[in-house]
């Protein structure tokens, strides 16, 4: 039998190596959280999950960032570029609406995380806490001026088609 190296993967092959590297990441996020939760509760796991986020999002973008080759304060422009190269890009349905050179809406569609608990007979995660750390610095990492909103995300309720949704813009430092 000959070893196949990834350097021999072709194109389609490559890519679904990649979804699967993005849904172990994931995996092995949700299984380090239930752990926590099911050790400390829910409190403290939300609480040591946004530390890890503060960190993690901020050396996703900078690596996206070196891999696209893209200058800090590239704007909405590059923030939209940015977010396609996210692991959960490969694995979560996800859309950018209403953009303009000063303002876009990132909307997650479908997200693992809460479907796995839907699955699991657990209730919703509730992130928002988690995901305004993740994306303010994951979006301030691409450029300082950007600032983010959350327009939706749980535990806040949400229309079915849309698990969470964040707005960014510019401001004016």
């Amino acid at each position: 039998m000959k070893i196949k190296r990834v350097e021999d993967l072709n194109r389609e092959e490559l890519l679904a190596l990649l979804t699967s590297a993005a849904k172990n990441w994931l995996a092995h996020d949700g299984l380090w959280f239930r752990a926590v939760e099911d050790k400390f509760g829910m409190k403290i796991a939300i609480e040591l999950d946004r530390e890890a986020w503060r960190k993690f999002t901020v050396s996703e973008a900078k690596r996206i960032m070196k891999f696209l080759q893209l200058k800090p304060g590239g704007g909405i422009p590059a923030l939209i570029q940015a977010l396609e190269f996210r692991l959960y890009a490969r694995i979560n349905r996800q859309e950018v609406i209403e953009v303009s050179p000063t303002r876009c809406v990132f909307r997650m569609l479908n997200c693992r995380v809460q479907e796995a608990r839907q699955r699991q007979g657990l209730p919703s995660f509730p992130c928002k806490s988690v995901g305004i750390v993740e994306y303010e610095e994951f979006a301030k990492t691409i450029d300082p001026r950007l600032q983010t909103r959350c327009l939706v995300c749980p535990p806040d309720p949400h229309p079915p088609d849309i698990w969470c949704a964040w707005e960014f813009y510019l401001s004016e430092q």
